[in-house]
C-alpha cells in the first residue's frame, strides 16, 4: 500500500519510495512473519530502481530504505546489504578501483547473483587475504554473517597484512562452510526475539578465490562507507515511523486523553526533527567532491538523531499504549522486537565519544 511509504520531504514520498513500500508489503503475507524468499526478490527487484548514494538524489534512496523499514524490518534487513554491495561495487567502477580485466570477467556473475549480502565485523580470528600466482585467497573466519545460506556473493574484509580491505567473494564456493559452533541449518543460537529469521552466524573460508574490490583501506576511508551507514539508520527511520503511525491510528479511533496527546506531540517533534537531518545529509552526499572526515561526521550526526529518536518513540508509544497491543497486535509486537534488535547496529554512548573527538578535532562542515 502505497500509505506504507515514508516521506522525507515536505511534498510526500517519491514514486520509487512507494514502490519500495509496494514491493516489501507482498513479501509480507498480512500479519503473518515475513517469506524470507520474497524477501530475497525485494531486494533484487529494488537493485536497478534505486538511485546510488553521492549521485544528486541520495534523498530518494533514504527514503526508499525507510519505506522497507516502515513495512518490515527482516524484508529491509535483507534488502540493505544487497543495495549497499551494488552501490559499493558501481562506486568501485567509477573510481577505477576494479581492474577492468577482473569487472570483465566477473560483472555477468555479479549482476546475476540472487542476492549480495557485505560482511565486515571482527572476531577473535582474522580472516586474512593472500596474493599468489592465480590471484587472491581468503581464509579464516568471519563472525556475524546473516542469511549466508540464501546469498550467492559478498563483499568481505579481511586482512591484507596490518591493513583492512575489501574483497568480492562467491558463497557458493565449497571453501565456505559453517564456522565451527554454527548448527547444519547455517545458524546458531538466536535467543532474541527480534529480527529471527535474520540469523547471523558465522562462516569460515578456506583458500576462497577473491577479487579485491579497492585497495588497502579503501573501503572504510571513501565517503560512501559513511552514506550506507546513514541508509541503515534511514532503515531504523522508517520503522520508528510505523511505531508512531500505530499510536496516531489509536488516538484516530479512541478519543485521546490529554496525556496522548503530550506524546503525539513529542513523538511528531523528533520524528520532524530527526527528518530533516536526513534532508541536510543528503545535500552534503550530492554535493560534490566531500572530505571524507565530514562524512563520517555527518553520517554520525544522523544516526545518533535516528537512534535517539527511535528509543524515545519506542518508551513514548509503549507507554501510551495498552499492553493489550503488545501482547496481540503480531505486526507491533514485531516491530518493537526487530526494532531493539536492530537497533544495537549502534554503538550508543561509543558513537557519542567518537563524535565528540571529531568535534573537538575541528571536523570540517557545519560548526556551532
Amino acid at each position: 500500500m502505497s500509505s506504507d511509504a515514508v516521506s522525507l520531504r515536505r511534498t510526500g514520498p517519491e514514486a520509487v519510495a512507494r514502490m519500495a513500500a509496494e514491493r516489501a508489503r507482498a513479501a509480507v503475507p498480512g500479519d503473518a512473519q515475513p517469506d524470507l524468499d520474497a524477501a530475497l526478490h525485494v531486494a533484487s527487484e529494488l537493485g536497478p530502481w534505486l538511485p546510488f548514494p553521492a549521485q544528486g538524489d541520495t534523498l530518494t534512496m533514504w527514503e526508499a530504505l525507510a519505506s522497507l523499514g516502515a513495512v518490515d524490518l527482516t524484508v529491509a534487513r535483507v534488502a540493505e546489504p544487497h543495495l549497499d554491495a551494488l552501490a559499493v561495487l558501481r562506486e568501485a567502477r567509477r573510481q577505477g578501483q576494479v581492474h577492468d580485466g577482473e569487472w570483465s570477467r566477473h560483472a555477468c556473475d555479479w549482476s546475476d547473483t540472487r542476492l549480495w549480502q557485505v560482511y565486515s565485523a571482527e572476531g577473535a580470528e582474522r580472516l586474512s587475504a593472500t596474493e599468489h600466482d592465480r590471484g587472491w585467497a581468503l581464509s579464516g573466519v568471519k563472525p556475524r554473517c546473516s542469511v549466508a545460506a540464501q546469498a550467492g556473493h559478498a563483499l568481505v574484509t579481511a586482512w591484507d597484512g596490518a591493513e583492512r580491505r575489501l574483497f568480492a567473494v562467491s558463497l557458493d564456493h565449497p571453501g565456505v562452510t559453517p564456522a565451527p559452533g554454527t548448527n547444519d541449518a547455517g545458524g546458531s543460537t538466536w535467543a532474541a526475539g527480534g529480527l529471527a529469521l535474520v540469523r547471523s552466524a558465522g562462516l569460515a573460508f578456506d583458500a576462497v578465490p577473491a577479487v579485491p574490490i579497492g585497495g588497502p583501506g579503501w573501503y572504510f576511508t571513501r565517503p560512501g562507507f559513511a552514506w550506507g551507514g546513514i541508509g541503515v539508520a534511514a532503515i531504523w527511520y522508517g520503522a520508528t515511523v510505523a511505531l508512531a503511525r500505530r499510536l496516531l491510528e489509536r488516538s484516530r479511533h479512541q478519543v485521546p486523553d490529554q496525556v496522548a496527546l503530550m506524546h503525539l506531540g513529542a513523538v511528531d517533534t523528533a520524528l520532524n526533527q530527526t527528518r530533516t537531518s536526513f534532508a541536510e545529509a543528503a545535500a552534503v552526499a550530492d554535493s560534490g567532491e566531500v572530505d571524507p572526515v565530514e562524512a563520517v561526521l555527518t553520517a554520525q550526526r544522523v544516526r545518533q538523531s535516528v537512534a535517539d529518536t527511535a528509543e524515545q518513540v519506542l518508551t513514548q508509544v509503549g507507554h501510551a499504549l495498552d499492553p493489550v497491543t503488545l501482547t496481540g497486535d503480531e505486526d507491533h509486537a514485531r516491530r518493537v522486537a526487530d526494532l531493539t534488535v536492530y537497533l544495537r547496529e549502534h554503538d550508543a554512548e561509543r558513537d557519542l565519544v567518537r563524535q565528540g573527538e571529531q568535534v573537538l578535532a575541528g571536523t570540517p562542515g557545519w560548526t556551532w
